[in-house]
């Protein structure tokens, strides 16, 4: 097992990464304050872990909300049924939530456990490729709004997260790829070796070779615990976080919750991005064409969806919470390995990429 550290100061943490970790009742229970604990999970996780995980729990007081499963349930209706839970078994300020799933139930549930009583502990145990490199650490929490992908949140860290890789066994190929969009992603911002190791050890990680997915998920981890100690809130580097999430974000709000995942959605949000940093003159053509060409082996998908049209992708881009004074901002890329802070992009630029870049 390797274990890091989220150092922030009184709210430091530590992240847990390794095999079989959800066997390891100590490791849930020592960072448990109470005795009132909810689990939070989805109805397609609950049938596979949630029993692993309450048997730990046979001294508590437990209960469970099990969400629908799917983007199109992260909302404040399907918080509110955690919050009735809450308040049904008047839970106290020092109960514990547990938010077992993907990164949709650990968004909602840190969003829960950040409000109820303005704000109770939470653990974080993900059981996606994606949630594991990258929802489930930094305290960003939050729901969709129907005009806005995350719009509604907060940040609030959690006690602990357990990423326990053989729960990836049970993912199925098309949540798993999703979830190495944000690995690449890694690499592209700040990691030029890395991204090298993606390109020789893709095929490695498709074929689900767990020293391969354990240092993938252990660097991307440490790098996420590094940008959110340097810049916890958002307020500067934590922002090249969200290569391609401007265009990934208004794939999924314009397209429906759901019909991409979030990481089909920030592929291609990235090959756009990719795509803008050339034509601002930041990006060489090589450079280009390994991003595209490594997305592509992934089997993710490079293409923005024909459905959007162009006025309607620069419209959804506008709610963006990088955004200052009604001006759009993008994270770019330079080189590979070194994204830019979020820049203001011209609406004749996005237009251009957007209409020139395949579809």
């Amino acid at each position: 097992m390797k274990t890091l550290t989220v150092a922030l100061n009184e709210r430091s943490y530590p992240i847990y990464i390794g095999k079989d970790l959800l066997k390891q009742a100590d490791l849930l229970t020592g960072h448990i304050k109470s005795k009132q604990i909810v689990v939070v999970t989805n109805e397609t996780v609950a049938p596979l872990y949630l029993q692993t995980v309450l048997q730990h729990l046979n001294e508590y007081h437990v209960e469970t909300v099990i969400l629908h499963d799917g983007e199109q349930f992260k909302t404040l209706d399907s918080v509110n049924l955690i919050f009735d839970k809450l308040l049904a078994c008047k839970f106290s300020r020092n109960a514990t939530l547990i938010a077992l799933g993907g990164g949709v139930i650990g968004d909602m549930g840190g969003f829960a456990a950040a409000c109820y009583q303005r704000g109770i502990s939470f653990i974080q145990i993900p059981t996606t490729l994606l949630a594991q490199v990258d929802s489930s650490v930094g305290g960003k929490t939050g729901v969709n709004h129907v005009l806005g992908k995350n719009m509604i949140g907060a940040f609030y860290q959690p006690q602990a997260v357990i990423i326990d890789v053989d729960v990836l066994d049970t993912l199925d190929d098309r949540q798993f790829k999703a979830g190495l969009a944000e690995v690449i992603k890694y690499g592209l911002i700040r990691d030029l070796p890395f991204f090298e190791w993606l390109e020789k050890n893709i095929d490695a990680l498709l074929m689900r070779d767990k020293t391969a997915i354990t240092y993938a998920i252990e660097h991307s981890c440490r790098t996420k615990a590094e940008i959110v100690v340097a810049d916890e809130h958002e307020g500067g580097v934590r922002a090249t976080l969200n290569l391609g999430h401007t265009f990934g974000h208004a794939i999924e709000t314009g397209m429906g919750y759901g019909t991409y995942l979030h990481g089909e959605a920030v592929a291609i949000g990235t090959c756009l991005a990719a795509n803008l940093s050339h034509r601002k003159g930041l990006l060489n053509d090589e450079d280009v064409g390994r991003i595209i060409a490594l997305f592509k082996r992934t089997g993710l998908l490079v293409k923005s969806p024909a459905e959007l049209s162009t006025e309607q992708f620069i419209d959804l881009m506008s709610v963006d919470k990088k955004n200052v004074d009604g001006e759009i901002r993008v994270i770019l890329l330079e080189a590979i390995g070194k994204a830019t802070l979020p820049t203001n992009i011209d609406n004749f630029s996005l237009m251009q990429t957007l209409q020139t870049y395949e579809r």
